[in-house]
């Protein structure tokens, strides 16, 4: 069992304030426990999952069969990756609740080359550019100075803001749709978030842990009488999924080697946001030589899986941010968790008709419960940021860096007249935002002195 309910306090190796985990990382929740807590990992992330790789088929002309197998792929890597992630095998693997998905920054690149040279060109710059992030991965020990707590809680407030517009959009009923913003939408969503907020604040048990699951699915399961799921892909989606190395073949070309390099360098960055919320919210230290070997074993794993996925045709992945506010919400950290997370996402891969009644899920109900598991991700940044106190240096860094970082997130058309591959560069909010922490952290003098701020002030 994990620490209970007892105030953390922050040890010599940087270890966290707040609310301790009910499990903490080498905890082993109960079988039933660990089940109900993966599911609203699983829930959670899905559709970040499953989203990317159904654009790029669609801009690659994929018929609905090759759709769904190269959907299924993205879900048995996800689970592979997951399961290396969290349970380390060697030098590789973070050991934390770091679960893994299709990365979205790939994203625009992907469709450029989806565009030249589709899938098999998508496959092979993912290979190819995946070094990057391998060889980034030794380098976090000489790169320290250039993370320290005021940017990667930066980084991970940005994510957490950039992640907010997907949540409210989903809630108002997705992305396109007809009856965008309807009542029937607005409500159904409110009614899962504030079942997840009752459940969270008023339960215990189970049901506090579970009020993610219990808010998804109640909303799953008023949204039948209310005919606004489809079952027709359930019907239409396969029994099983083979896994086959290299069927779509590769290609290379060398116009397209930069952007993707860069996005590799992207999602490096983001790694030691989301690796670093997952501690802070596992209660682990972040700070110290078992953080920082932490996150190259964790950035080791994500680049070596995103090269694992190219090769089993699927697009590259990284650790997923929403899961670190599912570990604040459900206060579990423990790594089993993260096996069960795992094991659920290859089964949806390998039996796509298991997959599909999750896929059916009404944007609604997943927007109702993202709305607040993106603030707790928001937040874990601020806990990080204000973790030994506030100054008037981390303030002016932290409100240039978010200024420029979500302007850009609202109105990435800022950076359109700018060259291509600097524009690509600066068209992500959490980029530019990550860039200028860390410019303004080198550039700007730090005192000697910090002014502290007590735990009443910071409302830790």
């Amino acid at each position: 069992m994990g620490a209970g309910l007892e105030d953390q306090t922050v040890n010599h190796e940087g270890q966290s304030k707040g609310e301790a985990p009910i499990y903490e990382l080498e905890d082993e929740p109960p079988l039933g426990e660990t089940i109900f807590l993966g599911l609203q990992h699983m829930l959670a992330m899905f559709v970040g999952i499953v989203t990317p790789p159904i654009i790029i088929a669609g801009v690659a002309g994929l018929g609905v069969r090759e759709t769904g197998f190269f959907v299924s792929m993205a879900l048995i890597i996800s689970g592979v990756t997951s399961y290396v992630q969290c349970r380390r095998f060697g030098a590789v693997g973070s050991g934390l609740l770091g679960v893994h998905g299709t990365s979205f920054t790939f994203v625009p690149m992907a469709i450029a080359a989806a565009n030249q040279g589709g899938i098999p060109l998508v496959l092979g710059m993912a290979l190819a550019a995946s070094p990057v992030e391998i060889v980034l991965s030794r380098f976090v020990k000489q790169a320290k100075k250039f993370f320290p707590p005021v940017v990667t809680g930066t980084v991970v407030m940005l994510i957490g803001m950039g992640l907010m517009e997907v949540g409210i959009t989903d809630l108002a009923g997705g992305q396109g749709a007809q009856n965008f913003g309807s009542p029937m939408n607005l409500l159904l969503g409110t009614f899962v978030l504030l079942t997840i907020i009752f459940c969270n604040r008023y339960g215990s048990g189970l049901v506090k842990v579970g009020a993610i699951f219990i808010g998804l699915a109640a909303g799953y399961l008023i949204s039948i009488p209310l005919g606004i799921i489809n079952f027709k892909p359930i019907f239409d989606a396969g029994w099983f999924t083979i896994p086959i190395p290299f069927k779509y073949g590769l290609e290379f070309k060398w116009a397209h080697l930069l952007p993707w390099m860069l996005a590799y360098f992207i999602t490096s960055i983001e790694t030691i946001g989301d690796l670093t919320a997952i501690a802070v919210n596992s209660g682990e230290p972040i700070e110290g030589k078992i953080h920082r070997e932490r996150l190259s074993r964790g950035m080791l794993a994500d680049g070596l899986g995103s090269a694992l996925a190219a090769v089993f045709n699927t697009m590259p992945n990284t650790t997923f941010s929403q899961n670190a506010g599912v570990i604040q919400l459900t206060k579990v950290g423990s790594k089993v968790v993260g096996y069960a997370v795992a094991g659920m996402l290859f089964l949806l891969g390998i039996l796509p008709k298991i997959g599909a009644i999750v896929s059916v899920m009404p944007s609604p109900v997943l927007g109702g419960a993202t709305i607040a598991l993106f603030g707790m991700v928001a937040t874990s940044g601020i806990r990080i940021i204000v973790r030994d106190g506030l100054n008037d240096r981390k303030i002016f860094i932290l409100s240039i860096a978010l200024s420029l970082g979500l302007g850009v997130i609202m109105n990435p058309k800022v950076v359109d007249q700018l060259p291509k591959w600097l524009s690509t560069i600066l068209s992500s909010g959490v980029t530019v935002g990550a860039l200028s922490a860390m410019l303004l952290n080198l550039f700007l003098p730090a005192k000697e002195t910090v002014e502290e701020s007590t735990e009443e002030d910071l409302d830790l």
